[in-house]
């Protein structure tokens, strides 16, 4: 039986996983997704990248292309398409010791490169998760657990290497491709496939990394003090408060302060964490000395069938108090999304608001809300979601793009304010006219 496929096999170095194949059922679903497309692709070279997209357009087939396959709004995967899985092309190398310039190939994950960079002293500030993917991550920002103190994962970026949509290979950074260097810096994969990322790592030592835990009567209290703090407190320092977590009791489930501070001083780390200790009554405390490497978590893959509704938004520092209040009241009320208030500002701040396409620099606060379950269960939840998001609106702004389970218009304006999102249609004519790489909060070609 002939095959879409037969003729890329020719040239093709990697695998093709199609409908059938032994490995089919794990290669079509992303982490958080399932699919069915016609075919994935796993290359072995950038050349098959290339062969891969140049396939995607002549077959006029939807294009997704997965990193490491974390997206909540399920763009790893599609139905009836062809999916490029990255994952073979991993390589993480420290090229310049003395700069501390790091390649890392387009399918690697945060855990791979913490790992690999851990005997060189080094690290870069990434997301929190073993397996989330360095490209998915860094593409629409990266909010970590230095991020205060080196900003988001695309501050540290210095360079990519891009194939587009007509299958050529480009360079983008500060002097070449200049716009599509800014354009790939918070917007997303939109603009075509990175197969390599040039960074540059800061030194790291161990830090103190854990969590402060309240109860759940305290959260108000505990939640605006914690946030108070987190303006004048040193930017070595980087937090998360975590509440109505529904594996731990819901309503009645502790506050948690996750605290991550960039240092191997235990004086000085007293010094910045005891005033979390003061916000109210600790009830568990396991804050210790970790290496950097060893504080990304692991990443859970869920059963079929479990859905999940996530939630993002920004909160300047007059609407701090306001959101906080209202959190507080949603997370002590029975039906509670699971939510997560990070701390930014810092080192994110300093960066001119256009220097990215990033668009949300001068946030105090980012917040998630989560809803997890099987389909009936998101469904019946969703009336709820949407109440509490109506109190919020009048206070936020903004969306965090790695933190969205869709991808609709509003969605799309959220995290692309107008000003933005026209500089990078403009950048999307000229790189991706025909919208191929439009599985993303996509931006449509001016």
């Amino acid at each position: 039986m002939s095959s879409v496929f037969e003729g890329l096999r020719q040239g093709f170095g990697g695998d093709v996983v199609e409908p059938g194949a032994a490995e089919y059922e794990s290669a079509s679903r992303a982490v958080l997704a399932w699919g069915s497309p016609v075919g994935v692709l796993r290359p072995e070279s950038v050349g098959d990248v290339q062969a891969g997209v140049r396939f995607a357009v002549e077959a006029g087939l939807v294009l997704s292309v997965r990193g490491g396959g974390h997206g909540f709004a399920g763009f790893g995967t599609n139905d009836g398409g062809v999916v490029i899985d990255l994952s073979r092309l991993a390589d993480v190398e420290v090229v310049d010791e003395e700069r501390h310039l790091v390649r890392i190939g387009g399918g690697a994950n945060w855990g791979q490169v913490a790992g690999a960079l851990a005997p060189y002293g080094l690290a870069i500030s990434s997301g929190d998760t073993k397996s989330v993917g360095v490209g998915g991550l860094t593409l629409t920002g990266g909010i970590g657990w230095k991020v205060r103190k080196c900003g988001l994962a695309l501050d540290s970026l210095v360079a990519a290497e891009v194939v587009t949509a007509s299958g050529e290979v480009v360079r983008a950074s500060a002097e070449e491709n200049s716009e599509l260097f800014w354009a790939i810096r918070g917007g997303g994969g939109n603009f075509g496939i990175v197969t390599a990322f040039e960074f540059v790592a800061h030194p790291t030592t161990d830090v103190f990394f854990g969590k402060i835990a309240f109860a759940a009567a305290e959260v108000s209290a505990v939640l605006q003090g914690w946030a108070e703090y987190m303006r004048t407190a040193p930017e070595d320092l980087t937090a998360i408060a975590v509440f109505a977590n529904p594996f731990a009791g819901g309503p009645a489930a502790p506050i948690e302060i996750h605290v991550a501070f960039d240092g191997d001083d235990s004086e000085v780390a007293a010094r910045v964490l005891d005033p979390i200790r003061r916000l109210g009554t600790v009830i568990e405390d396991d804050v210790a000395l970790k290496p950097y490497a060893e504080i990304l978590e692991e990443g859970l893959v869920p059963p079929p069938g479990i859905q999940f509704v996530t939630r993002s938004a920004f909160v300047d520092e007059e609407s701090v108090s306001d959101v906080l209040q209202i959190l507080a009241e949603v997370g002590a009320s029975e039906g509670s999304p699971a939510i997560s208030v990070r701390s930014v500002g810092g080192a994110v701040s300093r960066v001119p608001d256009d220097a990215t396409a990033y668009a949300h620099r001068q946030a105090e606060l980012m917040f998630v809300t989560a809803t997890g379950g099987p389909k009936p269960v998101v469904e019946a939840a969703r009336p709820g979601l949407e109440a509490i998001w109506g109190r919020l609106t009048p206070h936020i702004s903004g969306a965090y793009a790695n933190f969205l389970a869709s991808a609709t218009e509003e969605d799309v304006a959220a995290v692309y304010p107008t000003e933005t999102y026209k500089r990078l249609a403009a950048v999307k004519s000229q790189y991706d006219p025909s919208n191929l790489f439009a599985g993303n909060h996509n931006i449509r070609p001016q």
